[in-house]
């Protein structure tokens, strides 16, 4: 039943019954199973300091240059409802999301909050399940990308290409695969490549911005 969701993770749960709770709504909770603390709220409030943690460790190793407001304000981009309900509707998450007949009808599925608290759930009941590690390649796979969005802030070719370079005979291009739009409002999506091997995607308004943003995504994988 949710084996697509946990592919969409990379993480397979080894207790079903914390995969499942991290997906329960209070609604479902409350009328399905008639006890308030079966719904996701507690892991949310986990995992949402996990999410907190992995993103300022991960930020302050990346960024020595960057002073501390700087670092902050990334690092509430990333982790925003905003954020954390389009990574959800890129898994589609909705679709596994218990909720009660109510929160259903009136779109609970696809209401941004709900999507965000259960993304943290979700990060809470794999660390719960297996471990730090677990919870953060969660995060690494598919929050930490969404740097990309704010690749205008930082030079992020430069830091990929000084990545590449510790390790001679390493050959780092990009390609333009997409380019859609009106002349004054164009869109372009860059692949990046490592010896020949897609290491990361991005979009952006000019082919630079692209670049810029699949390498942050490159970056983003890197450091997992």
């Amino acid at each position: 039943m949710y084996r697509e969701l946990e592919e969409a993770l990379g993480y397979r749960y080894k207790d079903r019954s914390l995969l499942q709770h991290a997906l329960s709504h209070s609604s479902h909770a409350n009328e399905v199973q008639r006890d308030p603390l079966r719904s996701y709220e507690r892991l949310e409030f986990l995992g949402d300091s996990i999410l907190g943690f992995v993103t300022a460790e991960y930020l302050y190793q990346s960024f020595p240059n960057k002073q501390e407001g700087e670092l902050t304000r990334i690092r509430a981009d990333l982790v925003c409802e905003k954020n954390l309900s389009e990574v959800a509707e890129q898994i589609r998450l909705g679709d596994y999301i218990l909720l009660g007949h109510g929160e259903a009808q009136g779109g609970g599925r696809h209401r941004k909050g709900i999507l965000c608290d259960v993304m943290e759930a979700l990060i809470a009941a794999a660390y719960l399940d297996s471990g730090f590690a677990e919870a953060k390649g969660i995060i690494y796979r598919l929050i930490l990308p969404k740097l990309k969005n704010l690749a205008g802030n930082h030079d992020y070719k430069t830091e990929l290409q000084e990545l590449v370079q510790r390790k001679k005979g390493q050959l780092l291009q990009y390609r333009v695969l997409e380019e859609k739009g009106p002349d004054h409002c164009k869109e372009f999506l860059v692949q990046v490549l490592l010896n020949g091997q897609e290491i990361g995607r991005g979009e952006g308004t000019s082919k630079k911005r692209a670049e810029q943003a699949a390498a942050a995504c490159a970056l983003a994988y890197s450091k997992e």
